[in-house]
C-alpha cells in the first residue's frame, strides 16, 4: 500500500472492504475495489454482483467500462488518463486515481506529489534515484513502461510507435544529462578550450564596465560637446598667370576648401 497517504488508508480501512489492499498497483487495476468504495456512497447505483474480480483483460476492461459510465452520469470528470494508467498498472496511477476519489467522496483535498498535468505514469522518478550503472537501457525502459495489455488493447501501430519513442526520447536526454555531470564515465576528454587557462577578472569589472556604460549614453543624451573640437584652416588659391595662355599648357584643377586639422 505505499504511495497513498496516511488520511486515505484510514479512510479505506473504515469502509471494511472485501479483502484488504497489499499492491496498490495489481488490487486497484480491475476496478472491483473501486466499484466497492462507490457501492458505500451509491448502494442504489453500484450493484457488486455485476463486477467480476478477475485478473483477465477482458474483466478489467468490463469492469471499467461500467465505473466510467457511473462517473459520466455524476459528472465526477475524471481523467480517462488515470483510468487507463490504473487499468494497466502504470506507476503512480493508482495512487492518483485514490486521491480524486478521495477528494470526490470526503470533500476533502490531499497535495498530491505527482503532476497531474503532466500524467507522466513512467518510472523515470525510480530510474532518477538510482545509480547511473543501475539504471534502466533504452530496450529495459520500453519494457517497463509499456504494458502487454496496452499493446492488446490499442493496436494502433502508429500510437505504440509514438509512445515507445517518447519513452527513447526520454532515456537518451537522461544519457546526455549523465554525460554532462560525469564525463569521466563516458571516457570525454576535455576541450582545448576547456583546458586553456582563464583569467579570473576582478570582482568590480562587470560593474566598471557597466558604469562606462551608462557614462556614455548620459554623455549622449546630454548634447555635451568635446572641449577639444577640430580646428580648420582655409587655403588660399593662386590665380592662373599669362603662362597659362600658352598654347599646350594644361590649367591645374583649381580647388578651393576647408581642410581638416586633426588635433
Amino acid at each position: 500500500m505505499s504511495g497513498l497517504p496516511r488520511e486515505i488508508l484510514k479512510w479505506m480501512q473504515s469502509l471494511d472492504l472485501s479483502h484488504p489492499v497489499r499492491n496498490t498497483r495489481r488490487d486497484f487495476s480491475n476496478g472491483y475495489l473501486i466499484a466497492e468504495i462507490f457501492s458505500w456512497y451509491y448502494p442504489q447505483e453500484i450493484e457488486m454482483h455485476s463486477y467480476d474480480n478477475g485478473t483477465s483483460l477482458p474483466s478489467r476492461q468490463g469492469n471499467w467500462s461500467q465505473l466510467q459510465r457511473f462517473f459520466q452520469r455524476h459528472e465526477f470528470g475524471i481523467p480517462k488518463e488515470i483510468i487507463e494508467g490504473t487499468i494497466h498498472c502504470k506507476p503512480n496511477a493508482a495512487s492518483l486515481l485514490m486521491e480524486k476519489i478521495y477528494s470526490l467522496l470526503t470533500n476533502r483535498v490531499i497535495r498530491s506529489s505527482a503532476v497531474e498535468e503532466e500524467f507522466n505514469f513512467t518510472d523515470s522518478t525510480y530510474q532518477e534515484q538510482l545509480p547511473a550503472h543501475a539504471r534502466s537501457t533504452a530496450a529495459m525502459a520500453i519494457k517497463n513502461n509499456i504494458a502487454s495489455t496496452e499493446l492488446t488493447t490499442d493496436p494502433d501501430r502508429i500510437l505504440c510507435r509514438q509512445k515507445a519513442q517518447a519513452i527513447i526520447n526520454t532515456h537518451l536526454e537522461h544519457r546526455r544529462q549523465e554525460r554532462v555531470e560525469d564525463p569521466r564515465r563516458f571516457g570525454i576528454r576535455p576541450t582545448l578550450g576547456q583546458l586553456c587557462p582563464r583569467k579570473v577578472p576582478p570582482p568590480n569589472y562587470e560593474e566598471g564596465i557597466l558604469n562606462r556604460h551608462q557614462t556614455d549614453v548620459a554623455g549622449q543624451n546630454d548634447g555635451e560637446v568635446d572641449s577639444n573640437p577640430a580646428q580648420y584652416r582655409e587655403i588660399q588659391v593662386n590665380q592662373l598667370s599669362e603662362a597659362s595662355e600658352a598654347p599646350g599648357f594644361l590649367p591645374p584643377i583649381q580647388t578651393t576648401g576647408m581642410y581638416s586639422m586633426v588635433h
